[in-house]
C-alpha cells in the first residue's frame, strides 16, 4: 500500500541499539515496523494536510513522521522517558511536530495544543493495548473531544467495540454511545517489533456531533449499564437488582414501562434500548 510521502525506512531495533533501549513489556511496546502496515492506518485515518493530529504512544517515531509528513501539526504525546531522544532524532526533520512527554490518561488535551485549537482534531495511534478501555473513555470523554478516532489495538478488542447488538459489550457501548466504529484493516503479529502474540486491527470511530444519549444522562447510562454488565450470566432484572442495590419490584417496574424483557440478558440490548431505559429511569426519579 502506498504512503502519501516516500520516506526512508526506519530500522527500529537499530535505532535500539543506538540509545542502548530494550522494548518495555510493562509498557506494552511493541513498535510498528512493516511499511505496509503503516499505509493501513494511514488510509484508515482518512488524512487531510489541514488535520491536526495527536498521536498516542508515539514511540520512536515511525508513525509519526507519516503523519507529520501528511498533515498540519502533530502532538505526538510519549510515556516512556528513555525513548524521548530517540524519537527526538527521528523527528529533527518535521518541524510541525510536538513532543509530549507524559501519560496521556493525565494529560487534559486541551492543554496539549498551542495554539489552542481553533477546530478540530483527529486521534491517531498504535496505543499500548493495555491501556485500550480506559484510554479510549479518556478521549470520549475529553474536551475537546476528537472528530475522529483511529487506533490499532488488538484483534479481540477491535471486534467487541464493533459487536452489534446480541454480542454488545460495556465496551461497545462505551464507544457506541459517542461514535460510529469499525474495523477499517487487520495488522498481523509480525508488522510489530518485537511481536505480540496476537494480532491488531485498526478500528476508526467517527463521532458523532453529540452523543446518542443527552449529556446530562450520561451518568445515569452509564450507572445502569454497569450495573447491567456486572453479573453477565445473570437476567437484566437480577443484574440491575443486584448492581443498584434497588427493590426488585422497582426494577421489574423500570423495565416493563421500557417494554424490556426482564429475563433478557444485558448484552442482547440495542443501545437504543438503553436509551430508552435510560429515560424512563430519569421520568420515574423526576
Amino acid at each position: 500500500m502506498d504512503l502519501p510521502v516516500e520516506l526512508p525506512p526506519l530500522d527500529i531495533p537499530a535505532l535500539l541499539r543506538q540509545h542502548g533501549l530494550h522494548p518495555d513489556k510493562r509498557l506494552g511496546q511493541n513498535f510498528l515496523i512493516d511499511h505496509a502496515s503503516i499505509g493501513k492506518v494511514i488510509e484508515a485515518a482518512g488524512l487531510q494536510k489541514q488535520d491536526i493530529i495527536l498521536e498516542i504512544g508515539a514511540g520512536l517515531g515511525n508513525l509519526t513522521r507519516h503523519l507529520a509528513a501528511r498533515t498540519r501539526q502533530v502532538v505526538a504525546v510519549e510515556l516512556d522517558d528513555r525513548l524521548v531522544p530517540a524519537l527526538r532524532q527521528v523527528l529533527e526533520p518535521f518541524p510541525n511536530v510536538r513532543i509530549v512527554q507524559g501519560d496521556i490518561l493525565s494529560l487534559s488535551t486541551s492543554d496539549l495544543f498551542h495554539p489552542p485549537l481553533d477546530g478540530g482534531y483527529l486521534v491517531v495511534a498504535n496505543i499500548p493495548y493495555y491501556i485500550t478501555s480506559a484510554l479510549i473513555r479518556h478521549l470520549l470523554e475529553s474536551s475537546p473531544p476528537p472528530q475522529r478516532i483511529c487506533l490499532t489495538v488488538q484483534v479481540e478488542v477491535a471486534e467487541r467495540i464493533c459487536a452489534n447488538p446480541g454480542d454488545l459489550s460495556l465496551l461497545a457501548l462505551s464507544v457506541q454511545v459517542y461514535g460510529s466504529p469499525r474495523i477499517a484493516a487487520r495488522i498481523p503479529a509480525g508488522a510489530f517489533y518485537p511481536p505480540p502474540k496476537v494480532d491488531s486491527a485498526v478500528v476508526r470511530v467517527d463521532l458523532y456531533p453529540q452523543p446518542v444519549i443527552p449529556t446530562h444522562q450520561l451518568d445515569g447510562f452509564f450507572r445502569l449499564t454497569k450495573a447491567g454488565f456486572g453479573q453477565k450470566r445473570k437476567t437484566l432484572r437480577n443484574a440491575l437488582v443486584n448492581g443498584l442495590h434497588q427493590p426488585a419490584s422497582q426494577i421489574e417496574s423500570l423495565l416493563h414501562t421500557a417494554g424490556i424483557d426482564p429475563r433478557r440478558r444485558a448484552e442482547t440490548l440495542s443501545l437504543a434500548e438503553w436509551k430508552t431505559l435510560v429515560e424512563v429511569g430519569s421520568s420515574k426519579a423526576g
